[in-house]
């Protein structure tokens, strides 16, 4: 509900966006400036999150700005179909989403293999291996990789 109501509202401050330049390289920048603004910010409030108790890591404060780059640009109503069907009917979200299909279909599939996408997409602006690694696995169930771990839980956490 938190991310719902965020969602209706983003904004990123000039002062975050030069935030971001210290961080990001040129590719990576256009890669977080391509996405929909309310993703843009929740991946700040991930990065923030993160920061906020201390986590300095590159890897995985880049991981934390680029984690929904996969999704591309979709409708505030096809993230709360996925949500909603993701956690009500999750066999019947992988029925209805379809690379090729009706517009509202394909987002759902976005939103299904956002962490793969994300992860070909940061891997051809040449993030580094760990920072693919961590967008492609970000909903794994790996709790013994402490920097999934720390990406989940702040993903969760906004």
């Amino acid at each position: 509900m938190r991310q719902f109501l965020g969602s209706l509202r983003p904004r990123v401050s000039a002062e975050e966006r030069v935030e971001l330049t210290l961080l990001l390289s040129p590719a990576e920048r256009h890669l977080f400036d391509s996405m929909a603004l309310r993703d843009q910010r929740h991946g700040l409030d991930v990065y923030c999150t993160l920061r906020r108790q201390g986590h300095q890591d590159p890897d995985l404060l880049t991981a934390a700005l680029l984690h929904d780059l996969g999704k591309g640009r979709i409708s505030l109503w096809h993230r709360v179909a996925y949500v909603l069907l993701s956690a009500a009917a999750p066999m019947l979200l992988r029925r209805l989403a379809a690379e090729e299909g009706a517009g509202w279909r394909q987002a759902l599939w976005r939103c299904l293999h956002h962490p793969e996408r994300g992860a070909e997409m940061a891997a051809a602006a040449a993030s580094t291996p760990e920072v693919v690694r961590l967008i492609r696995l970000q909903e794994t169930d790996d709790t013994g990789d402490s920097r999934l771990r720390l990406l989940r839980a702040a993903d969760e956490a906004c």
